[in-house]
């Protein structure tokens, strides 16, 4: 009687284990073949509206208008908010995907909606539980608005983790005054997100992040934006001036927001976009040498060999994206905050900023050297003029020899291999 109960509670556990490994399989079909969908409007966007202004706006250094209504009318913005406020609930691999995929077809662009994305995450990771950022979520969806930054300021030396400016504040309202050398795309976007210190008497390391509204804003220009790349994200000095509610700081420390996202989203997504600049090069490589090869049929060219070297690098540069990316999704979904404070993690995140800051340069130069004078001309459709200038500006984006002095600061101390 005992076996009989068993064997049909276990035909019946087998049975029910089997549907919803189904189910779970079914379900991971159609969430990829959905991102596969979007992924391709990505495309869409990238060949009928970045690529057909990429020029222009490097060489007028103008904020790519046409890029950012397109992926607004797409609702892509909002790609990382989660499906409880109405956004699409995309994770950071997808996110990184889109950021690569854009990149191909302007880096300006991408890194714009790269750095877009850094803000929103921090939103989503760290501020869900203040009724004041549920609301703001729900109307980023609804509004697809565009969020930029000013965590430099003038006087720390691009150190993040300090802040000269304080919040006033009287009641619950607050007043802010920063001088930040950098608010990338500032005077385009419909919000900002602030550091600066908790309050006047608080020292320099502890700081809060604040959203402000942009209209709630004055800026006073500090400096211009007339760059070798990346000429299209604006990225001027100024002078910012806003006030507010004390609803609009964010819950947690701003050492949390960085260590827990700021810091590995960054490095995350702008990795991915450099790669897609690194891609396009190789494509216009390989269309160089399939013409190539037409001029000698049946014979290899040797710059196809030059090709398969290259495309090895862009292997290894998408590989460490995705490997850093899977690491950092699976910490965060097992809630592991206290591994951000482990100095691997972020001696890991720092490599894969490097590591992709100088993979980049080596493939548009290795692709540059594949179409010879018809790469150099700015006239040709081989030209990898702008992608060159734009792949020397990812080793100056919090510059590689910080990154490495911290790295070495932090081996010296870190216990693991």
């Amino acid at each position: 009687m005992n076996l009989e109960a068993n064997a049909t509670i276990t035909g019946v556990g087998q049975g029910a284990i089997r549907s919803s490994i189904k189910s779970n399989i079914e379900s991971t079909i159609e969430a990829n073949q959905s991102f596969s969908d979007l992924l391709g409007k990505v495309q869409t966007i990238g060949r009928e509206v970045l690529s057909r202004h990429a020029a222009e706006v490097d060489r007028a250094a103008r904020f790519p208008q046409e890029a950012i209504e397109a992926l607004r009318k797409a609702k892509l913005l909002s790609a990382y908010v989660p499906q409880t406020y109405g956004g699409r609930g995309l994770n950071l691999q997808q996110i990184a995907k889109i950021c690569e995929t854009l990149g191909r077809y302007c880096g300006s662009s991408a890194m714009i909606y790269a750095m877009h994305q850094i803000q929103v995450a921090c939103v989503v990771h760290h501020a869900q539980q203040s009724p004041y950022f549920q609301k703001y979520l729900r109307r980023l969806v609804r509004e697809e608005r565009l969020i930029a930054s000013a965590t430099t300021e003038v006087g720390t030396g691009g150190d993040l983790r300090s802040s000269i400016c304080a919040l006033e504040t009287n009641g619950n309202a607050f007043r802010l005054s920063k001088k930040a050398p950098v608010i990338s795309y500032g005077e385009h976007a419909d919000d900002l997100m602030i550091t600066c210190r908790r309050a006047e008497d608080a020292p320099a390391g502890e700081q809060v992040f604040v959203m402000v509204n942009r209209q709630t804003c004055s800026l006073e220009p500090l400096s211009g934006w007339d760059t070798l790349g990346f000429r299209g994200t604006c990225s001027s000095g100024f002078t910012l001036q806003t006030e507010g509610h004390t609803e609009q700081i964010f819950p947690v420390p701003f050492s949390v927001i960085l260590a827990q996202t700021m810091h590995p989203v960054s490095h995350i997504v702008w990795s991915s976009l450099w790669t897609g600049i690194a891609t396009e090069a190789v494509n216009i490589a390989r269309a160089f040498v399939r013409a190539e090869a037409r001029k000698t049929p049946g014979e290899t060219p040797l710059s196809a060999l030059r090709l398969a070297e290259v495309d090895g690098v862009l292997q290894e540069m998408r590989n460490n994206v995705l490997n850093l990316t899977q690491e950092y999704q699976q910490l965060r979904w097992q809630e592991k905050s206290d591994a951000f404070d482990n100095f691997g993690f972020a001696i890991r995140t720092n490599n894969l900023k490097l590591s992709s800051s100088q993979l980049i340069v080596e493939v548009v130069s290795r692709a540059l050297m594949i179409c010879g004078i018809a790469g150099y001309r700015n006239d040709s459709q081989y030209s990898l003029a702008r992608l060159l200038r734009d792949a020397y500006g990812a080793a100056l984006m919090v510059n590689n020899d910080r990154i490495l002095k911290l790295n070495a600061t932090m081996l010296m101390v870190h216990k693991e291999s």
